[in-house]
């Protein structure tokens, strides 16, 4: 993580000298000139200088998640079949129970009709059955009455009595055959019943996969569902780092192409296990939506803070350099204090000072936090460059380099810097959605 955060770093020094062209008035061409060793005028550039300080910096991981909507869930049909009819469209607000999709599936109403059919024959049987055991029970209540008295044999009693119990037996089998038809009819009712999909809970449709006369299956996914004024980012951590982070933390989620600062918010929840093969665990951060700033689908970064490091000296992350002759990283600071204005040499301008010898010092980054970084080898109150370090180290011969200096805020300078991670945050955040999915980037080029 902290070599990843030294690489934004890095292109921030290498990105701001660019970006702040124009602030810093065409560096190097719009200076007062110095003698070179060929005797030509060489411009003495211009650079822009802030104030170390003394703090302590915010320790976090920089993650990247995926956000999903509140309860958001999948539609699936639970039959086989041709659609019929579309009932929801993307962005639709649904209820629970809404009806979505009807599905025709492959011979479910014939099969009810039989199922209806074959029912009234075994209640028809059954009565049949139940009205010859009524006749067979009066003839034999008869007969026993009359053999008591010898006036019947009881041979005849005996099969009458025979002749009862089997119609008994099949009354009962019957009766099982019209209870096997009625449940026949429930299981066929509730197959026409899955032709007919259904909202399993409130929320916003969206990504549509059903068009009439489109074929599916169990396997198909219609829709999917989730409410939109609150949403939930996923983070993956590896078993590294899931030690360091606890429900509750404080959370920073920065939005790709989205205006406006980075959303807090605390972690919620936290997986106990680690998946196979990756080793990583699922942290989840919820959070309201109400603008619809953040969309389900969408990367962000989540930078979660852990807790603060020792104290320091503290610089904007631009003021770090690595110096391309040396290859030490370091600042360019000024030697003699603040910034002095200008006495109005020919070329300067009200905000530069006199030209001033600028050296090189290499320092040991000891922390990191957002835009600013904690150090060693920098006094507090010291002055260091954070625009303007290619134009020095760009200087050749004995001493070290000269420019005048001019005085940026620390908001200013954070400012610029944040602008440039959201400029490298697009870039990755593009590269990831093109790995997620290959197709679409073939698709547009």
């Amino acid at each position: 993580m902290k070599r990843s955060c030294a690489l934004v770093f890095r292109s921030l020094a290498a990105f701001l000298p660019g970006l702040f062209a124009a602030a810093c008035g065409a560096a190097g061409e719009d200076r007062a000139a110095a003698a070179g060793a060929d005797g030509r005028a060489t411009p003495i550039p211009s650079v822009e200088a802030v104030q170390a300080r003394r703090g302590a910096l915010p320790l976090f991981e920089r993650l990247t998640g995926t956000v999903r909507a509140a309860g958001e869930v999948a539609i699936f049909p639970q039959t086989s079949g041709s659609i019929i009819e579309v009932l929801a469209q993307n962005g639709d607000q649904v209820e629970k129970g809404e009806t979505l999709v009807r599905i025709q599936a492959v011979g479910s109403q014939a099969q009810l009709t039989q199922a209806r059919s074959s029912l009234d024959v075994a209640r028809a049987a059954h009565r049949e059955a139940e009205a010859n055991v009524r006749q067979l029970e009066a003839q034999y209540e008869r007969n026993a009455a009359l053999g008591k008295e010898g006036l019947v044999p009881e041979d005849t009693v005996a099969t009458l009595r025979a002749q009862l119990e089997a119609a008994r037996a099949a009354a009962a089998r019957t009766k099982a055959q019209a209870d096997v038809a009625e449940a026949t009819i429930a299981e066929r009712a509730d197959v026409q019943d899955q032709t007919t999909v259904r909202a399993p809970i409130s929320g916003r449709v969206g990504q549509r996969n059903a068009e009439v006369g489109m074929r599916v299956d169990e396997q198909t996914a219609l829709f999917i569902i989730g409410r939109l004024e609150n949403v939930r980012v996923e983070v993956p951590v590896t078993q590294e780092i899931v030690s360091r982070i606890q429900e509750g933390q404080p959370v920073e989620i920065g939005a790709q192409g989205r205006a406006g600062p980075p959303i807090s918010a605390q972690v919620s929840r936290i997986s106990p296990f680690l998946e196979a093969g990756s080793y990583s665990a699922e942290v989840e951060i919820d959070l309201p939506n109400k603008d619809g700033r953040l969309v389900p689908g969408m990367f962000v970064t989540a930078d979660i803070f852990y807790g603060e490091s020792e104290e320091a000296t503290l610089v904007p992350s631009s003021a770090l350099y690595d110096h391309p002759t040396t290859g030490e990283r370091g600042v360019f600071v000024l030697p003699n204090g603040p910034p002095a204005r200008s006495t109005g040499a020919a070329g300067a301008t009200p905000s530069d000072t006199e030209p001033v010898p600028i050296p090189f010092r290499a320092v040991e980054v000891i922390a990191e936090g957002p835009q600013t970084v904690g150090v060693r080898g920098v006094d507090p109150g010291g002055w260091v460059v954070v625009v303007g370090q290619h134009l020095l180290a760009a200087q050749t011969g004995e001493g070290p380099p000269t420019a005048r200096a001019r005085v940026i805020e620390w908001d200013r300078i954070l400012e610029l810097q944040r602008l440039q991670r959201d400029d490298l945050l697009r870039d990755f955040m593009q590269k990831q959605q093109r790995l997620a999915n290959p197709s679409a980037t073939r698709g547009r080029s």
